[in-house]
């Protein structure tokens, strides 16, 4: 891995919070608060796609420099490779995501000779000046003589600009970044406000299409306004102060695919030029002469409802100029957050656990305003309110934090847990059928599986229950028994992909390509997961006392062993009439298997891994079958089927091959540079399953409330709970290399089996964990019962 001179988080840092006549840097060995723990350039080189969000934990609207301009897919706004900058977005990009960023605005300063166009306007930069942190960044653009800083509360933002050296005219463009090149920007009659408009569009089910709602901004300035004008790419308009659209017919420009055979989104987006497919519009404003020293600040609201409700909330979150208050409401806000979980002394690893942490609590994001309304799901212009006091939240990437995202929240906020599952049942009951994958506030039909039921399961099995069990149950059912009666709604993202093809078969055969899904084919890969989220789902209706379903559902949920061949003992693609596909290699990717291999799908059980080891041959060969994966490099960190893999061994007897290889990936895989992420950040899911593996234990199958233990990163890790009891894991010499655990115990107990229940972890107590340099020797799991 390429080691970077990564002088963005300097040995100092000093913030505009400092209020010293000469402001104190203490070494980073000696500062204490954890949000200063936090990197946030890690992940945005390589395959991370990731960038520097400052502002609030889940926010509607994060705050971000840009180095790529407009929203094209796989293009995150900001690559640590580019050295110029364009601008300071207002951004709702999937962090860490193959997706393109939507209802974006960017604002520029300058002086001198005006500039519009995005890449004649950008500015080089020092790393250096460049300090990145949850609650603000800050940067000198020397080009442009200013130094830049932002900051942002949870629906609006706070930008300051202050001038580095006398100039006769200083000036702020505000682009519309508009995916389409429609919307508008409008100069109000009072010359110091600024509205815009940035209509939305969808992506995957629907691609292109109107999503069917705008971000709106309302942006105030600080100083009084000389003059101002419109401009569509490199061309500007002097006292024009309306701009509707770039000028060229609305639509979403394709461009060549943003993932190549030598690596994935960012590689391919390395080659493309940092400008954007549409020349980008917007307005200009001057303010004359400026003085070294002199600031211009510009405080944006924002909301996915009308300009009215984001000057709302903008009066509301941001009521004035006080920069400093506003990120200290930041720093405050991560620092609640991040400490939560206590890590004590200094191994340089704290950085990338806490700069994980910070990346797993960005998504799902805000969608109401401070008012309650929101846009209705999946519609075109209809506005919700939301019940009492609660949020409603958007952009949930299921397939991917159903692993650990939403788990480790479920620890951490199971209130916040509360609220985004009751948001979710919010769009399955207004669109008619719960949501697989639900971005731009539409169904998508993204990835495969239906683990947004395997979400509300597993918040319901863990007793967060203030959300309405009883539709979200019906949902699930409906999901799982019924396609939409119109055709034209299943092509729209409504349902399963393939759900008659496995209803008849009990598997999804070759023979169904699943045209109408954005990942066509896939079909064994889909029946795995599909047969997990049945599994979950029996176990629900059990529950619930639906007795007949749950007989469905479980039996349902054995569908698995119709997929997995049992002479080979790999999962493999399977015709209609039930003979196997050849040739057949289990370490070679295959159109039926999605973003894995063969051989990793074959882990995919969670439901039931006894089940499995016996249908594979029993526990030796399972362990075998695994050291192999291992040996040949079939393991993949960067990508999500891989990620319970390694904890399998601990359930196999062999819990010392599961702290050894959880802590090589620990160790190896991730990173405290730009690249230091192994694949994309998928809304915080890589970053969660290293927080979950450092603090010890993984959830294998999130739908039952066990954690499988490994053993910890760190040596002593306090974790705040939010019913006020303390969870301490203790593993002296963890961090100094000892990787094995010879004994854990709880509150005393021994623990032989590797597992612990949620519940008991949330009661509070001591995880000990007595660690060597040696193995356990395998035991049978048997031996437990």
């Amino acid at each position: 891995m390429m080691m970077y001179a990564f002088v963005a988080r300097s040995i100092c840092r000093c913030s505009s919070l400092l209020l010293f006549a000469s402001a104190v840097c203490l070494p980073l060995a000696a500062q204490t608060a954890v949000e200063d723990q936090v990197n946030l350039l890690i992940g945005t080189a390589n395959e991370g796609q990731t960038y520097p969000a400052a502002g609030m934990p889940f926010a509607m609207t994060s705050w971000t420099p840009q180095t790529r301009a407009g929203e094209t897919k796989c293009v995150s706004p900001y690559y640590y490779s580019d050295n110029r900058i364009q601008g300071f977005r207002g951004s709702h990009f999937l962090s860490g995501g193959c997706v393109p960023d939507y209802g974006s605005i960017t604002l520029m300063p300058g002086t001198g000779e005006l500039r519009t166009d995005a890449v004649a306007r950008s500015s080089s930069f020092d790393r250096t000046s460049e300090h990145a942190t949850p609650y603000a960044y800050t940067v000198e653009l020397k080009d442009a003589h200013a130094i830049a800083s932002i900051t942002g509360t949870t629906r609006a933002g706070l930008m300051r600009f202050r001038f580095t050296e006398d100039a006769p005219d200083a000036w702020v463009v505000l682009e519309d970044n508009a995916r389409a090149g429609e919307g508008s920007v409008a100069v109000l009659e009072n010359g110091c406000e600024v509205e815009a408009e940035v209509p939305i569009r969808r992506e995957y089910a629907g691609s292109g299409k109107p999503a069917g709602y705008s971000a709106w901004f309302v942006a105030r300035f600080s100083s009084p306004v000389r003059s101002f004008g419109t401009y569509i790419g490199a061309h500007s308009k002097d006292n024009q102060s309306v701009q509707h659209g770039d000028g060229m017919p609305p639509g979403v420009i394709n461009i060549a695919a943003t993932r190549s055979p030598a690596g994935g989104s960012s590689v391919a987006s390395a080659h493309l030029a940092t400008s954007a497919p549409r020349p980008g519009f917007g307005i200009y404003l001057h303010f004359g002469a400026v003085h070294r020293g002199q600031e211009i600040s510009v405080r944006i609201g924002s909301s996915f409802i009308s300009a009215e409700e984001a000057q709302r909330n903008l009066d509301t979150e941001i009521p004035d100029f006080n920069f400093d208050r506003v990120e200290q409401q930041a720093r405050d806000a991560w620092h609640q957050r991040l400490s939560q979980i206590q890590v004590d002394g200094h191994d340089p690893a704290r950085t990338i656990f806490y700069t994980a942490l910070y990346h797993a609590m960005l998504q799902p994001r805000t969608l109401s305003d401070v008012s309650g309304t929101y846009p209705r799901f999946h519609d075109h212009g209809t506005v919700e309110h939301v019940k009492s006091s609660s949020t409603e939240f958007d952009d949930y990437s299921i397939w991917d934090i159903f692993r650990a995202q939403a788990p480790l929240m479920m620890i951490l906020d199971p209130s916040l847990e509360s609220s985004m599952m009751q948001s979710l049942i919010d769009k399955g009951t207004q669109g008619g059928y719960l949501p697989i994958f639900p971005a731009w506030n539409s169904y998508t039909s993204e990835m495969i599986g239906d683990h947004g039921a395997v979400m509300l399961i597993d918040a319901y099995e863990k007793g967060i229950r203030n959300f309405d069990i009883d539709t979200a149950y019906m949902l699930m059912r409906k999901s799982a028994l019924q396609l939409p009666s119109d055709r034209a709604e299943y092509i729209d993202g409504k349902g399963r992909r393939g759900l008659d093809s496995y209803l008849k078969y009990g598997y999804i055969p070759l023979e169904d390509h699943l045209d109408e899904a954005f990942h066509k084919n896939e079909q064994i890969s889909r029946t795995l997961e599909y047969a997990y989220d049945d599994a979950m789902l029996g176990d629900l209706a059990a529950q619930l006392g639906h007795d007949d379903d749950a007989a469905t559902f479980r039996k349902r949920g054995s569908n698995w062993r119709n997929v997995i061949d049992p002479t080979s003992g790999y999962a493999r693609g399977r015709y209609a009439n039930g003979t196997w596909i050849t040739p057949f290699e289990p370490e070679q990717h295959a159109t039926w298997i999605t973003e894995g291999l063969p051989v990793q799908y074959t882990f995919f059980v969670p439901q039931d891994i006894p089940g499995l080891i016996d249908y594979l041959g029993g526990r030796q060969r399972f362990l075998t079958e695994l050291d192999t994966l291992f040996a040949h490099n079939a393991y993949d960190q960067g990508n999500e089927p891989s990620h319970h893999i390694a904890y399998l061994y601990a359930l196999a007897g062999d819990p010392a091959k599961t702290q050894q290889h959880v802590r090589q990936l620990l160790d190896t895989q991730y990173a405290d540079t730009p690249a230091g992420i192994p694949g994309n950040d998928d809304a915080g899911q890589i970053s969660a399953w290293y927080v979950m593996s450092a603090l010890g234990f993984y959830q294998v199958c999130p739908g039952r409330p066990v954690y499988t233990l490994a053993a910890p990163r760190f040596d002593h890790i306090s974790i705040r709970l939010p019913n006020g009891h303390m969870l301490r894991i203790l593993a002296p010499g963890a961090q100094s290399g000892k990787i094995y655990a010879s004994k854990i115990t709880f509150n005393g107990k021994p623990i032989t089996n590797s597992q612990i229940q949620h519940a008991q972890l949330m009661d509070g107590g001591t995880l000990q964990f007595v660690m060597s340099d040696q193995p356990l020797t395998p035991r049978n799991p048997q031996d437990n019962h």
